[in-house]
């Protein structure tokens, strides 16, 4: 993983760079989002703060939004139109990249895979 300032988002394929553009017609997972509240959360229950947020190897980083009230909603993000599909359900090899007990810690908030709809370019706001 690698942060960027700017995400290339492309209409029923994915993300310019990510390994799955293009992966395959309708791939429910063209781009994924993760809560920075969960990584924090997650990093103090299992004493992990010298991690980076990309080791759960998700795309976007949210703030103040609940991820799983998007599944199943059309949804914007700087002029970009997505649709919630999932839960980026956790699974074990966060045990390893991350800290024992990951998976666990991030059941039921493992992030939301998404669509997306329109092209568009989305940025830091950091």
């Amino acid at each position: 993983m690698i942060e960027v300032p700017t995400a290339r988002c492309f209409a029923g394929r994915g993300i310019e760079g990510d390994r799955f553009l293009d992966f395959k017609k309708n791939y429910k997972g063209q781009i994924t989002f993760f809560a920075l509240e969960v990584y924090r959360r997650v990093s103090l229950e299992l004493d992990t703060g010298d991690r980076s947020p990309a080791v759960f190897r998700r795309n976007v980083i949210t703030e103040g939004v609940d991820l799983n009230t998007l599944i199943g909603v059309e949804f914007v993000i700087q002029e970009v139109r997505f649709l919630g599909t999932a839960e980026c359900t956790p699974c074990h090899w966060m045990d390893q990249a991350f800290a024992p007990g990951a998976e666990k810690a991030l059941k039921g908030h493992g992030g939301l895979r998404a669509k997306i709809l329109t092209d568009g370019l989305l940025q830091s706001e950091t």
